[in-house]
Formats: structure tokens, C-alpha cells, sequence
């Protein structure tokens, strides 16, 4: 990614924040969502450093393989626990946001006349395929738009009840409120939004 270095901290700040989060979240946690802390935290930490301005720390030529394998391992762990349909959303978001970060590690990819992708976008034409990347775009700015709503708060009726579990006295994990989750959720997808907006 590149671009003015105040948005690249921006993002950096906003990704290792969330990322941090999540790694607290996937500690302590329950079980079931340990998976899904995990491959956020990941999420996170990969496009932070690939938001560090290149001005800053130029990565060296062989960074974008080192992207592009950590990310397909992650895809492919992905697609492995998306096999069991719509109950495994999360996963099937973690596989398009896999997808997505092995697209821009194949964009920062040398070029042909070994000067870093980074710079001048190399192997793929500078703002990648446009049919993938107008996919992408879609997809992001349409979860951002429905995460986002449901972080709007709801007036509740009077004399209502919460009909979900109440929660256990002297048990708070990081997780355990679903506003910061989705929060977390809004600020990777809107962070992914920006670093492909920038291809």
C-alpha cells in the first residue's frame, strides 16, 4: 500500500489497536470464539504492516511471498470451516479478507523490471484487476454499511425484556460485549476499504 505516510500511521494505528483487542479477546474468551479472535488478530497485524508508509521502512523484495503465504494458509483454514454453510459466517468473511490480503501481497509483488510493487505495483497493473478489486470494494463497502448499522443503537420499548442470556456475575471477558466486536469488525473493514481503495 502507499499513499500519503499521516493516512499510512492512520491505519496502522487502527489495525494494531484492533488487532490487540482481538488477541485479548482470543485469550480470554470463551472457546467457541477463540477461532474467530484468532484470525481477526491476524487480520489486523498484516494490514498493519503493510499500512507502514514506504517512506518509513521501504519492505524488502520477498515480503509480498511472505504476505501472500501467510494469507493463502489463512484462506485455506478458512475455507475449511466455512464448509458448514451460513452458521460459519465469520469464517466466510475471514475468507474474503484472506483473498483480499494475498491480492494486495500479489500487488506489491516486484515487476518484471524488479522494481518493488510497493512503489509501482509491479506484476499487477497499478490498481490491480478492476474486476476483482471493484469486487472487493463492493463487498467491504457493503459490510462496512450493514456493520455499522447494527452499532446503531435501538430504542427499546417500555416494560420489554432482554430476552437474551444474562450474564454470569464476576464473568467479563474482552468479548463479552458485542458492541466492541462489531466495532472491531467496522474498523478492519472500513481499514480494508482504504487499503484497497489505494491499489
Amino acid at each position: 500500500m502507499h499513499g500519503p505516510a499521516m493516512s499510512g500511521w492512520l491505519l496502522v494505528a487502527l489495525c494494531g489497536v484492533t488487532s490487540a483487542y482481538c488477541l485479548l479477546w482470543m485469550r480470554s474468551g470463551p472457546a467457541q470464539e477463540r477461532g474467530t479472535a484468532r484470525g481477526e488478530a491476524l487480520m489486523g497485524l498484516g494490514m498493519a504492516a503493510m499500512a507502514v508508509p514506504a517512506a518509513v521502512f521501504a519492505p524488502p523484495a520477498w515480503s509480498w511471498a511472505v504476505y501472500a503465504a501467510v494469507f493463502g494458509g489463512a484462506a485455506l483454514r478458512a475455507l475449511w470451516w466455512t464448509r458448514g454453510g451460513l452458521r460459519n459466517a465469520p469464517h466466510a468473511h475471514h475468507l474474503i479478507g484472506s483473498v483480499a490480503m494475498v491480492y494486495m501481497a500479489v500487488a506489491m509483488a516486484p515487476g518484471p523490471a524488479g522494481s518493488a510493487g510497493h512503489a509501482g505495483h509491479g506484476a499487477v497493473s497499478a490498481g490491480g484487476v478492476p474486476l476483482l478489486t471493484g469486487a472487493l470494494l463492493t463487498y467491504y463497502a457493503v459490510y462496512v454499511l450493514r456493520v455499522g448499522a447494527r452499532l446503531v443503537p435501538v430504542a427499546t420499548v417500555a416494560g420489554a425484556t432482554n430476552s437474551g442470556p444474562a450474564p454470569s456475575a464476576g464473568v467479563l471477558y474482552w468479548g463479552a460485549r458485542p458492541e466492541l466486536a462489531l466495532a472491531c469488525r467496522l474498523s478492519m473493514a472500513l481499514a480494508m476499504l482504504t487499503m484497497l481503495l489505494s491499489l
